[in-house]
C-alpha cells in the first residue's frame, strides 16, 4: 500500500518539521523483528559456506562473481515481486541464507589468521555498534536523511569501479581506503533507510528489511576486511 501524499518522503509540516508517517512504528517494528530474523540464515550460511569448496571462484573470480551476483540480483528482484505475500518473507529469509554462504570465501581467508575468530567477533560486534547507534540517532531525533539518497548512490557507483579497478591492480592501500569509504556509504544508506521508513518513503517492512540488511552486510564485510589487513595475525 502506498502512503498517502500528505506523508510522501521528506514532507515537511507548514512549521518546517518533517512529518511522521502514522504506521512508521508498525512498519519499524516489523522490519526489526524480520532483520533479526534473516541473521538465523545469514549464520547458518555463513557455517556452510566456510566448509565449502570455492576453488572455482579463485581460478575464475569473473565469471565466479558475475554468478554471485546473477543469484543474489535474481534472488532480489523475486523478494520485490512479492513484497506483499508471505512468499516475500521465505524468498527474503533464502536470500539471506544465500548471503551467508557467500561469505564463506572471506570467512575462511580470516581464519587462516591465528586470530580469525577473535576478528570475526569484532567485525559482527562492531557491525552491530554502527547499525543500532546510527538507528538509535534516526528514530530518536526523527531527522530526515533524504537529502542524502543521491550523494549515496554517487558514491555506489564510484565504490564499485574503484573495487573493480583494483580487482586489477591488487594495491592493498587501494583495497584498505576503499573499505573505509563503504563503510562510510553504507552507514550512511543506515541513516537514509530508517528516515524513509519513518517519514513514509518505505511502507512495505520486507522492502525495508532487504535495504537495511544490505547495509549491515555491506559493513561488516568491509570491516572485517580492514580488521584482517591491519590486526590479522598469521603466527
Amino acid at each position: 500500500m502506498q502512503p498517502q501524499n500528505q506523508y510522501q518522503f521528506g514532507a515537511t509540516t507548514p512549521a518546517g518539521g518533517a512529518v511522521i508517517a502514522p504506521d512508521a512504528h508498525k512498519v519499524l517494528r516489523n522490519t526489526y523483528l524480520l532483520l533479526a530474523l534473516s541473521m538465523v540464515p545469514t549464520v547458518i550460511g555463513a557455517f556452510i559456506g566456510v566448509n565449502l569448496d570455492f576453488s572455482f571462484m579463485a581460478q575464475h573470480p569473473f565469471i565466479g562473481a558475475l554468478g554471485m551476483l546473477a543469484v543474489a540480483w535474481g534472488l532480489m528482484w523475486a523478494v520485490g515481486k512479492n513484497r506483499d505475500n508471505s512468499l516475500g518473507v521465505m524468498l527474503l529469509l533464502g536470500f539471506t541464507l544465500f548471503m551467508g554462504v557467500i561469505l564463506g570465501p572471506i570467512l575462511q581467508v580470516a581464519l587462516h589468521f591465528s586470530n580469525g575468530l577473535e576478528l570475526i567477533s569484532l567485525a559482527a560486534g562492531g557491525t552491530g555498534i554502527i547499525f543500532f547507534t546510527l538507528a538509535g540517532i534516526v528514530t530518536v531525533t526523527k531527522k530526515d536523511f533524504s537529502f542524502m539518497g543521491q550523494f549515496l548512490m554517487i558514491g555506489v557507483v564510484l565504490l564499485l569501479i574503484g573495487f573493480l579497478a583494483n580487482a586489477f591492480f591488487q594495491i592493498p592501500a587501494l583495497s584498505l581506503a576503499m573499505s573505509g569509504i563503504a563503510i562510510l556509504i553504507f552507514s550512511g544508506f543506515i541513516l537514509y533507510d530508517v528516515s524513509k521508513i519513518i517519514h513514509g518513503g518505505e511502507t512495505n517492512y520486507i522492502m525495508a528489511t532487504l535495504g537495511l540488511y544490505l547495509d549491515i552486510y555491506n559493513i561488516f564485510v568491509n570491516l572485517l576486511n580492514i580488521l584482517m589487513m591491519l590486526t590479522g595475525r598469521r603466527d
